[in-house]
């Protein structure tokens, strides 16, 4: 086996979500700016000469077929490519926490393999691979802090003029992790959100949960997992601003200040994190879109 070498797989965070309606199939249609932090899984890579596909985990367990596994499957299918890999990951990323840990790592497998087995397939290639893994892995193939709409497929890469600067944010994962699908499926969860725009989000003084927006599924999540709000009352007695990203239940806020964290509960995952303004392996594939 020939190696590659390690590669990340960034969490993200939805700065806000809104859920604007519903489609007959039963997916949702929201809008959202994601944006990607330093909290990150570790991925390595080794070429097979036999075409096989094999994983190994490295710290938590996976399920058996991961979507790591399931991307490079695609990606052979794809392209026709007779080599195999062998898959090594460092999870760091939590799950059940809407941070897209899954998502990513799939996105990172694409882009891995697609310079490993010497494809050099451009994004307009790996895209629609992506998303029939998974919404939110075209995101992170695009690899910049965008506005999302749809179902999570149409994504319009936002410039620093559209964004507030850079900023230090606090994540904090409790214990209990959430199912989504639980949360899409329940009769209380708000559908009929107002559509935002690119220029309401950019107007607003600050975009990082303070001013602009909510996250439409917080309120059903709260009810399914009460550590949440557990979360977002400890920030708020630090006088931050706290709210759940995607389907949750992973909360975050921006620290504007040093703020002491120590007294939070041991069970918590909490990591202190910069915003990521590209993906680290921009570039890994050609831009033709």
């Amino acid at each position: 086996m020939q190696a590659l070498y390690d590669v990340p797989a960034p969490a993200k965070l939805n700065l806000f979500l809104h859920i604007t309606g519903r489609r007959e199939d039963g997916y949702h249609l929201l809008e959202s700016v994601f944006t990607m932090i330093d909290w990150h899984d570790t991925l390595h890579f080794d070429k097979r000469s036999d075409g096989l596909i094999t994983r190994e985990d490295l710290s938590s367990p996976l399920p058996p077929d991961d979507l790591c596994t399931r991307a490079a499957r695609a990606l052979k299918e794809a392209s026709g490519c007779p080599l195999g890999a062998h898959i090594g990951i460092v999870k760091r990323v939590p799950a059940q926490a809407g941070m897209g840990g899954g998502s990513s790592d799939a996105a990172s497998t694409l882009l891995a393999l697609n310079r490993l087995w010497g494809l050099n397939l451009p994004l307009s290639q790996l895209l629609p691979i992506g998303l029939k893994l998974g919404a939110d892995i075209p995101f992170f193939l695009l690899g910049k802090t965008a506005f999302v709409s749809g179902i999570g497929d149409i994504i319009h890469p936002l410039d620093s003029q559209q964004l507030p600067p850079p900023t230090q944010l606090v994540v904090v994962k409790p214990e209990a992790g959430l199912d989504t699908k639980e949360i899409f499926s329940s009769p209380s969860l708000k559908r009929d959100s107002k559509h935002a725009t690119i220029e309401d989000f950019a107007a607003a003084p600050n975009g990082f949960g303070r001013y602009f927006g909510r996250n439409d599924l917080q309120p059903v999540a709260q009810a399914l997992c009460p550590e949440i709000k557990k979360v977002t009352d400890f920030l708020k007695s630090k006088e931050m601003h706290a709210r759940m990203t995607g389907s949750g239940s992973a909360v975050f806020a921006q620290m504007l200040n040093a703020v002491d964290l120590t007294d939070a509960p041991s069970e918590w995952k909490i990591k202190v994190c910069s915003q990521l303004t590209v993906h680290p392996l921009t570039g890994w594939a050609s831009d033709k879109v």
